[in-house]
């Protein structure tokens, strides 16, 4: 994909130049009074320190926007605004949050956009504006403002896949499932959940900023009202994103003690079968010991020659087992 995907210049909310390089951009401010809004995808240090030289953006600001991995953040640096937001995906097959990066550098005549990763769609987001020339006309904060809804917009389906996902665990408690496999799906889900609200919550941070300059720096009565609606929503998925860590963190104590209590089942039918198995070779033995010693066949052993020797061998062995077998069965070990 190149570099530039799209460039164009504004005037009073419409586009009136779409320059095919940086150059042509440049030239064409010049010429004409407008909004310039250039749309860049992992650009190379060549083409980051054209735009740094064109707009005079901070060099603090371009080595962020070069090495990248950055948390949501707002910046002032003279009369331009360095944003950092982290748009994110959920892949429902791998039940994992994919994070992105996006860079904008919002000056008084320019917005520069710069994308680290597929997320999100800016495409749909200049549609969007372009189909509302009105909402364009109001300037750079226009761009911003429509850049962070639709970053925020994103995070829902983010909330929703987790949720889904949460619901299927629930399920899973209750039922019959792998224990390790559960657990490991917990623990894992639990870390996104995480990750998703590290990259949520300084927003909060970003939004509150941004509302604190609303009277300094002139903001549209309309834009406020917008942003507002953006922290909102902002405030609502980290809300969410708290209440799925305490529902996790609780299906991770459930499931902990689910498994101890199963474990404990098992252990006590082991015990029990123990128990069986013991008191039968004890029941089994006495008879036997008896039947052991008589059939040694020595030559001196009153009872072989005696009348009663058999029966009353017989009789010995029953009685052993039959005392066993009522002494084990009163124990409950029968």
């Amino acid at each position: 994909m190149a570099p530039l995907i799209d460039n164009a210049i504004y005037v009073d909310g419409h586009r009136v130049e779409s320059p095919a390089s940086l150059d042509e951009t440049y030239e064409l401010m010049e010429a004409r009074d407008g909004l310039a809004w250039i749309g860049l995808y992992r650009p190379s240090p060549d083409e980051l320190d054209s735009v740094a030289a064109e707009f005079d953006l901070h060099p603090l600001a371009i080595e962020d926007a070069r090495q990248g991995h950055q948390r949501s953040k707002v910046e002032r640096y003279g009369d331009t605004l360095f944003v950092v937001l982290r748009p994110a995906h959920y892949d429902d097959d791998r039940e994992e949050v994919d994070f992105g990066e996006l860079h904008l550098f919002v000056g008084p005549d320019f917005v520069i956009t710069i994308r680290h990763a597929e997320s999100p769609n800016l495409a749909a987001v200049r549609h969007r504006l372009e189909t509302q020339p009105e909402l364009l006309a109001l300037g750079p904060e226009a761009i911003l403002y429509a850049v962070l809804d639709r970053v925020v917009d994103e995070y829902e389906p983010v909330v929703a896949g987790i949720e889904n996902d949460i619901d299927e665990i629930e399920d899973q408690l209750f039922g019959v499932s792998d224990d390790d496999a559960l657990s490991r799906r917990i623990y894992e889900l639990f870390g996104e959940v995480i990750r998703f609200g590290r990259a949520v919550q300084p927003l909060n941070a970003v939004l509150e900023w941004l509302q604190r300059g609303y009277g300094k720096y002139g903001v549209d009565l309309e834009l406020q009202r917008n942003l507002r609606d953006v922290h909102d929503h902002v405030i609502r998925v980290g809300d969410r994103i708290e209440g799925f860590r305490a529902l996790l963190d609780k299906a991770l104590t459930v499931h902990s003690a689910l498994v101890a209590r199963r474990q404990t089942e098992a252990s006590l039918a082991q015990n029990d079968e123990i128990k069986k198995i013991s008191s039968w070779a004890a029941i089994i033995f006495a008879p036997g010991l008896i039947g052991t010693i008589y059939g040694m066949n020595f030559d001196h052993m009153p009872e072989l020659h005696w009348t009663f020797g058999y029966p009353m061998a017989v009789l010995a062995m029953l009685a052993f087992a039959a005392g066993l077998f009522l002494i084990f069965k009163k124990k409950r070990w029968l």
